[in-house]
């Protein structure tokens, strides 16, 4: 009896967990996913996996799935305009809020000099 009863507590926690990440999960996947590129003569292995952009709105969310060291983030209007400029530690994430509509880019250059970009536009 007490194995069927742990066995049954042990199921509703499990089903409670995996339904709390499906949502954590649908959170996240409200903005737009922006596609992470390297720029061409980067010297270690690829790491644009590692980083995550998603615009939501004026909200540039950006998220760092491993450790790289210390990444600089620039978020540029294109072709010229405000630029916003932040350091940070990873596996930390950041977040920038943009206030003017347009098409930008957003350049990571990690500790050991290799650069990854990725373009968006804010609409509205």
């Amino acid at each position: 009896m007490k194995f069927v009863l742990k066995f049954c507590l042990l199921f509703v926690t499990t089903l409670s967990c995996v339904q709390g990440m499906a949502t954590m999960n649908e959170k996240k996947v409200e903005g737009i996913l922006i596609e992470i590129n390297k720029t061409s003569g980067v010297n270690g292995s690829d790491k644009s996996s590692f980083i995550q952009a998603i615009i939501e709105g004026h909200v540039l969310s950006v998220l760092f799935l491993e450790d790289l060291g210390q990444v600089s983030i620039e978020v540029a209007r294109v072709p010229v305009g405000e630029t916003q400029i932040q350091s940070t530690p990873t596996p930390h994430g950041v977040d920038f809020y943009i206030f003017n509509t347009g098409s930008y880019t957003v350049t990571f250059t990690i500790s050991n000099g290799d650069e990854y970009y990725g373009e968006f536009i804010i609409t509205d």
